[in-house]
Formats: C-alpha cells, structure tokens, sequence
C-alpha cells in the first residue's frame, strides 16, 4: 500500500472513530472501539489504535491512562453546553419516565402475580378429568354401600347385647379369679 493510500485510510478511521466517540459520549480503549466498528468499517486493530492515538495528540478527544491500557473519550468541552431551561426540561421528562417506568413495573408485577395464579390453576380439560374420576369414585363408594347394606350377616341389637353381657360377665370372673389368685400368693 502506497502512503498516500494509508494517510486516507488513517484519516478516514480517524473521522470513523471521532463521530462513534462523540455520538456513544462514553470512554472507550482502542480494543473496545475496534471490536464495536471492525464489522461495519473494516478498521484493524492497530489502525484504531493509531487513529486513537493521533485523535489524542490533536486534542479533538481525551485520553486516560489506567496502568498499561489507556481509555478514550470524546472531549465534553467540543460539546454544546446546556442552559439551564434545558436541564428543567430534561429534569421534567425524567421524573415523567420515572413515574411511567415506576407504573410500568407495578403492572408488570400484578401480571406476574395473575399470570403465577392461572399457572396454579387447573385448565378445562383438566378439570373434566378431574370431574370424571371422582364421579367413578363416588359410584364404586356407592356400590360398596349397596353391598354392605345388602349383606344378611348384619349383627342385630339383640345378638350385640347378648355378647356384650357375655364379656362383661366373662370380665368379672377374670377379675375374681385374679384377686383370688394374689391373696393366695400372698
């Protein structure tokens, strides 16, 4: 490449980087700058790092030393000072945005929360399904009364009164005979 050929191209990475710094108005170091503009520019790494490096000694953006990397950032003086009717009126759009972000959130919670109680809740289908089997279970209960109340082994008052006199009689004697028994022993 002849050098007239790469003086336009430093220029014009030069221009590339000078309008991306000033319109992010972010720092940022010659590895972050040539990873954002490679895809849409084709800049190399160095000559980014050239065009950075030349940007700072003319003054036209700022440069930061961090230990050995060094960041860069649009110059804010090049950039137009705002009047103070200005910053009211962005201080206005921001506490507007903030009460819609704010009113925003707190729909977005309720429907969380609306949306957190249908997924609890069972579906139509499902609650068909859930109708049908405790139908099933409410006709098997129904046919095992059927049956225990069909059966002709059912114990009588007269029969339950009968082995209830038996063991309480039978309860005695065992009583009797086990007194007996200690004051033998004894």
């Amino acid at each position: 490449m002849s050098k007239g050929r790469e003086g336009a191209a430093a220029g014009a990475a030069a221009a590339v980087l000078l309008r991306y710094l000033q319109e992010q108005n972010r720092p940022y170091s010659a590895q972050d700058a040539f990873g954002n503009l490679q895809r849409e520019h084709g800049l190399g790494k160095a000559a980014v790092a050239k065009a950075l490096e030349q940007l700072a000694q003319q003054g036209r953006i700022r440069e930061k030393a961090y230990g050995k990397q060094k960041i860069y950032f649009a110059d804010q003086e090049q950039l137009p000072a705002a009047s103070d009717a200005e910053l009211r009126g962005l201080d206005g759009n921001i506490a507007a945005l903030s009460t819609e972000v704010q009113a925003l959130q707190q729909s977005c919670r309720r429907m969380e929360a609306e949306l957190k109680d249908l997924n609890g809740s069972m579906t139509t289908p499902e609650m068909a399904r859930e109708v049908e089997e405790l139908k099933k279970d409410c006709a098997s209960y129904t046919e095992k009364l059927e049956r225990i109340k069909s059966a002709t082994n059912h114990v009588t008052p007269e029969e339950k009164e009968k082995v209830s006199w038996c063991w309480s009689r039978g309860s005695r004697s065992l009583l009797r005979a086990s007194l007996l028994a200690v004051s033998e022993v004894s």
